[in-house]
């Protein structure tokens, strides 16, 4: 005969349980909701940690923190404007040119002439994209239904994404060692000194790698440029640009940056394409193990795999964005980890209590 049981719930404890989920499914809508502003959120975040060095160092002189900011602030600002004056009026032009040729581009394709006729003259490009055009018109074959509207759509929120961001970044060089401050107020006073190591631990790691990656990424951008304006192939701080944009992107950023230069590289003639393969090849073994390892090396000590590992998360989640991040996510937690470990073995060697008293043996 079975023996039965009876199991009782109180009321508060189910009660309990419910609120908590309740909250935790609140708490998810609301991260999902405002995802965008999150991002922009840590976007800042990292922009102050790569301004805030330049900060501290105007400080060390005798700056009082908000002139400093100040000054850092607008110098930063100065050098994108100069820049964009600079590269601007060059890449309107290039790509007002890149439209005149697009027109001679399409005959030749469509003609199976040139270099881009192999794809007509092969796999019938033409045909399909009018079988394809003749389905669901052009706006559905391009997916350009209401571009107008999207278009207008995305640089107002451009524009109010990069204001937003300025003025975190801005606050945040200004108020962040307060926040701070007040964070490690919340601490015990015996326990403070080993979070504010991992916090300068965290800052290091993610400073060092937003600035790093920052330097190498203008790094190819400008190399590329030189090396597309001796080859003379066109539209070279275009494409410039793009290397340098899409070299942010860890692991396959580069790679594709290649990929797509090179390819017009070919098109402008055989030797400027294998010019440039070859000249990626070695550039992203010079980046890789010279540029990467003296950049990073005293910031983000992450293996190959742990990076490999990071970045596909990374773009799973938030896509560019998480990508991007992936890198200084996984390396804070990896000075969490390694502090947890070094917490929990030092609790091991020396255990808490009053250490033991010596026994005396019998003479």
């Amino acid at each position: 005969m079975l023996d039965e049981r009876t199991v009782r719930f109180r009321p508060r404890a189910i009660l309990t349980i419910i609120g908590v989920v309740l909250a935790a499914a609140i708490v998810i809508q609301v991260l999902w909701v405002t995802r965008s502003v999150i991002i922009w959120v840590l976007i800042a975040l990292f922009l102050a940690m790569a301004l805030n060095p330049a900060v501290e160092v105007l400080v060390r002189r005798g700056m009082r923190r908000g002139p400093a900011v100040g000054i850092v602030f607008v110098g930063a600002i100065l050098v994108i404007v100069g820049i964009a004056a600079t590269f601007v009026p060059t890449l309107i032009r290039e790509v007002n040119d890149l439209a005149d040729a697009v027109p001679g581009y399409i005959d030749d394709l469509t003609s199976g002439r040139g270099k881009l006729g192999f794809l007509e003259r092969d796999y019938q490009v033409v045909e399909k994209a009018r079988d394809a055009i003749e389905k669901s018109g052009v706006g559905g074959f391009l997916g350009l239904s209401n571009t107008a509207l999207s278009v207008t759509k995305s640089i107002l929120n451009g524009v109010i994404a990069t204001l937003t961001i300025a003025f975190l970044t801005l606050f945040m060089l200004l108020e962040g060692p307060m926040w701070v401050e007040r964070v490690y107020s919340l601490i015990s006073e015996p326990a403070q000194p080993r979070w504010r190591k991992v916090a300068s631990d965290i800052y290091r790691t993610v400073g060092g790698y937003v600035t790093g990656n920052l330097s190498i990424s203008l790094i190819a951008g400008v190399v590329s440029t030189v090396v597309l304006l001796v080859l003379g192939v066109p539209y070279a701080v275009a494409l410039g640009l793009i290397v340098a944009l899409l070299d942010l992107i860890p692991l396959a950023g580069a790679t594709l940056a290649a990929i797509l230069v090179s390819a017009v590289g070919f098109l402008h003639s055989t030797t400027a394409g294998i010019v440039l393969v070859i000249f990626f090849v070695l550039y992203q073994q010079l980046e890789n193990h010279v540029l990467q390892p003296l950049v990073y090396g005293r910031t983000v000590r992450l293996s190959p795999l742990i990076v490999l590992i990071a970045v596909l998360m990374g773009a799973e989640l938030a896509g560019v964005i998480g990508a991007l991040g992936a890198i200084p996510v996984a390396g804070s937690i990896q000075v969490l980890v390694v502090d947890w470990l070094d917490h929990r073995r030092q609790k091991i060697l020396d255990p808490p209590g009053p250490a033991p008293s010596a026994v005396e043996l019998p003479s």
